[in-house]
């Protein structure tokens, strides 16, 4: 519409018609009847030869035999000379054939229009752009560094695990929970990681955890419970680290991840631990050797017993306890039973396939776990239960 960089005004008008006009006919009814008009300094086909006034533009649209529409005229006169136009589009009556009535609705204001926009535009500025100030040199470093390291991820293994670029030639792997763990290491120049992406372990972590030097260090919430049970049950993992209670991994500072994996713990002292505590559970009871039977107890007394522990319970038919082992024990022991009374098991760890499938060979009647992991086979004969499932009453 303006074609002219000096546009002050803009004429905003408004046009009905008793008939069907189109737009060629307005302009042609605006031209032709104010020529001669306002004189030849105020003739409307020399002031926009001149650019002194725009490109006329119209929209109009015709229904029911009548047309109705905009006009609007864009000038750089000054004041009074744009409102001599404007009141000259008002004596138009006919365009074509038909009658017309034009009305002026106002007259615009450019420059003020546009003054408003620079005052708006300029707080946004103020508010947003200033505040964030010019970054210290150190920081654009720290960002080139940090887009150079997300370029570093790449993905390892036949389940392409999120991982750094240093875990082949390290002697000694971070095992994390997940993509964003990895990134946040990598931030921090840590390049001997990667995640297992789940609680089912992948296989490529099981043969890295054989031939080099494994740290756990997984969330301090719920999951990563979760997670160093499978992992202790499938891996062979040397050292455990925590993100504080509650944290993640992805949220820690560069101070933080230092500190939990200088605190890591070697797994022998936490098993020293739980063994600590095991005894002390079972000194709170009488043995089966000295009583000449064991206490029977129901399936969800069991898993209170043992929650905790990373302990498995081998049952038989009246819940009694026939074996009480390590979890990450539990698949070869249940492999190489031939025990007739074996009946069941329950252990504090996940319901792997591997699990499911060895106690349906050996004929099991139950399993009982903390939680289901993704098993893709459930033999009709074999029920299986969690803790929460006991917790709610189903417990056969």
């Amino acid at each position: 519409m303006q074609n002219s960089e000096t546009i002050k005004y803009v004429i905003h008008a408004n046009i009905t018609a008793e008939g069907v006009v189109e737009r060629p006919d307005v302009v042609g009814a605006i031209f032709g009847q104010t020529e001669g008009l306002l004189g030849e300094e105020l003739d409307l086909r020399d002031l926009q030869k001149t650019g002194r006034i725009g490109r006329i533009e119209v929209q109009i649209e015709s229904r029911g035999g009548r047309s109705k529409g905009k006009i609007l005229v864009p000038s750089s006169l000054d004041k009074v000379e744009t409102a001599i136009i404007a009141a000259a589009l008002e004596t138009i009556d006919r365009v074509g054939p038909c009658v017309a009535h034009i009305s002026v609705e106002k007259i615009e204001d450019v420059r003020s229009t546009k003054r408003k926009q620079i005052i708006e535009r300029a707080k946004v500025i103020l508010r947003d752009m200033f505040s964030e100030g010019i970054p210290e040199s150190d920081e654009i470093v720290e960002e080139v560094k940090q887009a150079v390291r997300i370029e570093e991820v790449c993905h390892y293994g036949k389940e392409k695990l999120p991982a750094g670029p240093n875990i082949d030639d390290s002697d000694a792997i971070i095992v994390v929970e997940g993509r964003a763990d990895v990134l946040n290491l990598l931030k921090y120049g840590i390049k001997n990681v990667i995640a297992v992406e789940g609680t089912n372990i992948p296989e490529t972590v099981v043969e890295l955890s054989k031939r080099k030097i494994v740290t756990a260090f997984l969330d301090g919430d719920r999951g990563g419970d979760l997670i160093l049970k499978e992992l202790l049950q499938r891996a062979e993992v040397d050292y455990v680290a925590r993100a504080p209670e509650g944290r993640g991994v992805e949220e820690l500072t560069y101070k933080e991840i230092v500190k939990a994996l200088r605190n890591k713990i070697p797994v022998e002292q936490m098993t020293e631990t739980r063994k600590v505590r095991r005894r002390d559970l079972r000194e709170e009871k009488v043995s089966e050797t000295e009583r000449g039977i064991a206490e029977r107890k129901s399936l969800k007394e069991h898993m209170e017993d043992i929650s905790g522990t990373l302990m498995a319970r081998i049952l038989n038919k009246d819940n009694i306890v026939l074996k009480e082992i390590p979890v990450r024990d539990l698949a070869n022991v249940l492999s190489e039973e031939n025990n007739k009374e074996v009946f069941g098991v329950v252990f504090d760890g996940i319901i792997t396939q591997r699990l499911v499938d060895i106690a349906s060979e050996k004929g099991l009647e139950f399993i009982v776990g903390v939680k289901r992991g993704n098993l893709m086979r459930v033999p009709a004969e074999l029920k299986i239960m969690t803790l929460e499932d006991l917790e709610e009453g189903v417990e056969g």
